[in-house]
Parts: C-alpha cells; sequence; structure tokens
C-alpha cells in the first residue's frame, strides 16, 4: 500500500490550511455562494439535497485499517454515524456541517487522505480492479500505474479546468472487473501477441450519463514507459477541441463520437509524437519506488485447498452459503478474497455504520495484512485471507450484520442515493432497491436465479451505472410522479454493452413485479448452467419484452 512522502503530506496540509481560510470567509460573508462554490468543489464539497456532502478520495479503493477507523470516527463525530460507500470507490458523508469540514480534513490528513478532485471538471480518483494483487486471471498488478496517474494528474496545470469531469479505470486482469470500457480513459494491461512484452491497451470515450456510450480502443499496445506521454496527448486533444459551450455535450466521448474513432486517433498520435516523452513519463526509479510499495504480504506457504474450511462448510449450512457466494479464489495458495456484501436485505445499499466499520477494519488488521477495497459494486474486499481464518471472520461479521451471503445475485443491487438526498435526483433508488430485495429475499431463490446485476439510478447522470446493469433501473420524474424505466442486456465486463429499454416507464410499486417477470422468463428460457446475462444475449430481447408488455397491459 503507498505510502505518502514529504511533497504529498505538505501538498495535502497545504490543502486543508487554504481551504479552512475559505470556510471561515463563507461563514462570516465574506464569500457569497456563488464565490465559494469552486471553491468547495475542489475540496469534494456538493451541496446535497438537505446538507452539504462530503466525498472522500480513496484512491484505486484500497484503505488501511487506520484509515478505516478514521472514516468511521469521523461518521460518529460529525455526521450521524454513517457513510455511503460508492460506485468510484469512494465514501460520501451526507450531513456533515460547514464549519466542521476543515477540522474533517485535518483528521483525514492525519492518515493519508483527502478530498481532492473528487468533484470539479478534473481528473477523478483512478479506480482499479478491487482484486487487483490477488486475483488468478491477473497479469499485472494495476495499482502502481493508478497511483503514478494520481500523482501525474493531482494539480495538473493542463487539466485543472477541463471542458468536463474525467475519469480514469485500470484493471491488469483478462476479465474486466473496474468497468473500464465506461469511463473516459480505460487502460487495460495485456502482453503484446508477438513478444510476450507488458503494456497498455487503452480505450478512450467511454461514459454513461444522458449520452451512455462505451469506449472506444485507441491503442491497442502502448509500450509501459510511454504511457504518461500517451495519457497528456489525450488530455490536450480534449482540452484543446472539447466543447465548453454545452456542459452536457462536454465529455470527451462527445467528441470522439463527433470526429469519429480514428480521427480522434489519429490527432491524439500526432500530439504523442511532438511530446518530449522522457520529460513527461515517469523515471523508472520512481516507477520502481512506487511498484515497491505495493510488493505482496507476506504469504504462508499454506496447501491449496483448507481441510478446516471444508468441515465447517460441511457443518453450518449458513456458513456454506455465504462461502459459496463471497469468497474469491486467491493467487496464494490457501487463501481466498473475502466480499463483505453492504447489501442487507431492506437496507441501504452502500451504506456502513461507524461500528461497521470499526469491525471491517479490526479484520482485515487481524486477518488480511491490514489492508481492504472498497468495489466499485458499493461492497468492501478482504484481499488476504487465509482459508483457514474464513470462519472465524464469518463469526464476526455476523452479529455486525454484514454476512449476507448474496455477493453478485440478484439483491447485492447497485444503487445511488437518489431523491432521499442527491439535489441532482428526480426519483428515489434506495426504496427501489430495498423492495426489491425483500422481493427476493429467500436465499435458496437467489442462489437458484444465480449472477444477475441490478444497477439502479435517480437520474439520467447513471451515478448507480444502470447503463451497463443486466437488468438497470431509471428513475424519472413524469408529471410529478416517479416513473422507472428498465433496460435489459447491460454488461459492465470486458463484453461492455449498454442495455435496452423494454418499454414505458412504471410506477414505483410495479418494479419489483416487472424484475419477477423478466425473472420469470430467464428461469424460463435459460439453459443448463447458463447466466442470465447470456441468456439475455442469446434469445435476444422479445421474450422480454413480451412479458414486459403484458404486465404493462395487466396493470392498465
Amino acid at each position: 500500500m503507498y505510502r505518502y512522502d514529504e511533497f504529498d503530506e505538505r501538498f495535502v496540509r497545504d490543502r486543508v490550511a487554504q481551504f479552512s481560510d475559505q470556510v471561515a470567509r463563507r461563514l462570516d460573508g465574506s464569500l457569497t455562494e456563488d464565490e465559494f462554490k469552486p471553491l468547495r468543489l475542489k475540496n469534494g464539497v456538493y451541496l446535497q439535497l438537505h446538507a452539504y456532502m462530503l466525498r472522500i478520495a480513496v484512491p484505486y479503493g484500497t484503505l488501511s485499517s487506520k484509515q478505516m477507523r478514521q472514516l468511521a470516527l469521523i461518521g460518529e463525530r460529525f455526521d450521524r454515524g454513517y457513510g455511503h460507500f460508492t460506485t468510484r470507490q469512494n465514501l460520501q458523508f451526507n450531513w456533515p456541517k460547514l464549519r466542521d469540514v476543515p477540522e474533517i480534513l485535518g483528521l483525514l490528513a492525519d492518515v493519508e487522505m483527502h478530498c481532492i478532485q473528487t468533484s470539479g471538471n478534473c481528473i477523478r480518483n483512478v479506480t482499479a480492479d478491487h482484486f487487483a494483487g490477488v486475483a488468478q486471471d491477473e497479469i499485472e498488478d494495476p495499482r502502481p500505474v493508478c497511483e503514478l496517474i494520481r500523482q501525474w494528474s493531482t494539480a495538473h496545470p493542463e487539466f485543472s479546468y477541463l471542458p468536463r469531469k474525467f475519469k480514469i479505470a485500470a484493471t491488469g486482469a483478462q476479465h474486466d472487473r473496474a468497468v473500464t470500457k465506461a469511463h473516459d480513459i480505460g487502460l487495460r494491461i495485456v502482453r503484446h501477441p508477438d513478444s510476450g512484452e507488458i503494456g497498455y491497451e487503452i480505450s478512450v470515450g467511454g461514459g454513461l450519463g444522458r449520452t451512455p456510450m462505451i469506449g472506444k480502443v485507441v491503442r491497442d499496445f502502448l509500450p509501459k514507459p510511454d504511457l504518461l506521454a500517451y495519457l497528456e496527448a489525450i488530455m490536450r486533444v480534449y482540452n484543446q477541441e472539447g466543447r465548453r459551450d454545452n456542459k452536457y455535450k462536454a465529455r470527451v466521448k462527445i467528441l470522439v463520437h463527433e470526429i469519429g474513432t480514428e480521427e480522434f486517433r489519429s490527432r491524439v498520435e500526432a500530439e504523442f509524437a511532438t511530446l518530449d516523452g522522457p520529460s513527461v513519463n515517469a523515471d523508472p526509479e520512481e516507477l520502481a519506488r512506487i511498484e515497491a510499495y505495493f510488493a505482496p504480504p507476506a504469504y504462508e506457504t499454506l496447501p491449496r485447498e483448507s481441510a478446516a474450511l471444508a468441515a465447517a462448510r460441511a457443518s453450518n449450512p449458513a456458513f456454506d452459503r455465504w462461502a459459496g457466494t463471497n469468497l474469491t479464489p486467491h493467487r496464494a495458495d490457501g487463501y481466498s478474497a473475502v466480499t463483505i456484501s453492504l447489501k442487507p436485505i431492506g437496507l441501504a445499499p452502500g451504506d456502513a455504520t461507524s461500528e461497521q466499520m470499526r469491525v471491517i477494519a479490526d479484520l482485515a488488521e487481524r486477518y488480511s495484512f491490514d489492508e481492504l477495497r472498497v468495489t466499485h459494486a458499493q461492497n468492501i474486499v478482504l484481499p488476504h485471507v487465509r482459508q483457514d481464518d474464513l470462519h472465524a471472520i464469518w463469526e464476526a461479521l455476523v452479529p455486525a450484520g454484514l454476512a449476507t451471503a448474496n455477493s453478485g445475485l440478484i439483491t447485492d443491487i447497485i444503487a445511488c442515493p437518489g431523491l432521499d438526498y442527491c439535489a441532482l435526483a428526480t426519483a428515489r433508488s434506495i426504496p427501489i432497491a430495498q423492495a426489491i430485495q425483500q422481493r427476493f429475499e429467500d436465499a435458496e431463490r437467489q442462489t437458484e436465479i444465480g449472477e444477475l446485476n441490478i444497477k439502479i439510478s435517480g437520474c439520467i447522470n447513471a451515478c448507480g451505472h444502470h447503463h451497463v446493469g443486466h437488468i438497470g433501473i431509471l428513475g424519472l420524474e413524469k408529471r410529478g410522479i416517479e416513473s422507472y424505466q428498465i433496460t435489459l442486456g447491460g454488461d459492465a465486463t470486458e463484453n461492455a454493452a449498454v442495455g435496452e429499454i423494454l418499454g414505458p416507464g412504471l410506477p414505483a410499486e410495479e418494479v419489483p413485479g416487472a424484475i419477477e417477470a423478466i425473472v420469470g422468463v430467464y428461469e424460463a428460457e435459460r439453459n443448463d448452467g447458463e447466466r442470465f446475462i447470456e441468456t439475455v444475449k442469446r434469445v435476444g430481447l422479445s421474450p422480454f419484452k413480451a412479458a414486459f408488455k403484458e404486465l404493462s397491459h395487466a396493470a392498465d
């Protein structure tokens, strides 16, 4: 895990002091809200529907136990005793008072955290595969390059006032668990098909929101040493040519769409050719210094399979169910990665209380080399757990309300805060997620259905990633009533796809029944062992649309 150097420490402390002065001037009336707005956004402070919201950066989703405990303390002291983990692998506090934000930022700085570049028209927090460094299908750990990009992009003088916000995601695995194709820039670590050299496949122009698009590959293979210069070329083309007259058309995806992928690639390559690579790219010694922080922990030499785990699963059905859904194979023999679900039935997806954060921190410190990850699916991962310790972890999770056995299943729903919190939202998200969870709460039914990703957004900004959900739900306001549009066939993996609309929007109370009807079609049409998304792609949308239309007629 990366540790701040002297520059990082000084930079963050200076920013805290600077913003403290700005807050004081806002509170005494020296700054108007219009004058204060760009200053607070640069420090992750939003004005939500009912209160300010503070968004805290969690670079590439990695946290230490000490950092998680500090977040728990902040939630307890300055919020309402909980925090909300987001699809950007960040944490949001929804109820801080503005006068307390400087003190909160100081507490964050004490544990090498901040809120810089979690808002505004800049390069945002860089996200990564939450199984980085432990996945069996990984070519190389992407976190060192994420850290490199963080350092390169922080307060970059050319890219602090971009046409619009800019998001980068990276994966080092064969299977994309970082939704890279739905980002402005997606990086995939790949091997050259001939030489075997490790480099990057680079896609540009992905993004969701009101105009969802899948990123286009602009470089099949970029040598590792050239990365920052190539990113700089992309950012320069976007900064120079991205639209600034209309914020709805200002994202790089619109530029790529309007001029075409080939023309965009040509302009990037031309800009790349003019750059002095050695002056832009990372010094090899600096990259080696960063990589050293992400060296694997000191794993024990263990058998591939744990007899203790097998015995515990055989004797305890509840533990067996949890182990069957929430464990991921590890590259080290005798270890597993543990997904701690923040989706208990009937509660707000992605929320964790301060008490729960402390439980997770204690478990990470004791059993996972003091490391944990935030996932884009709004869950937490303990990445390095001995299989012999899994039953003890589960026993600690149960009383904390953290042992829900639903990772990847129909109740593991991604949902934005929606109209309960967000000033931009047009409908609620949380109650819809809760109603669907309750409809499908039976554990055996969830297992029978299998992998199925539902994602819910409370407005067209798509913070809930609904476009790439196997089932996507978009809440809109129509004539003063909340209406929910359902899409089908979205995919957030390496086979990224935007879902298609099934039919007219539904009132909130009809959404769970519509999901039931969709699942019913899947159960009737699927082949043995076929996942939901595979069935949808094989049979097409027609049978699902027919069921949806029948449901709509029944409602009439």
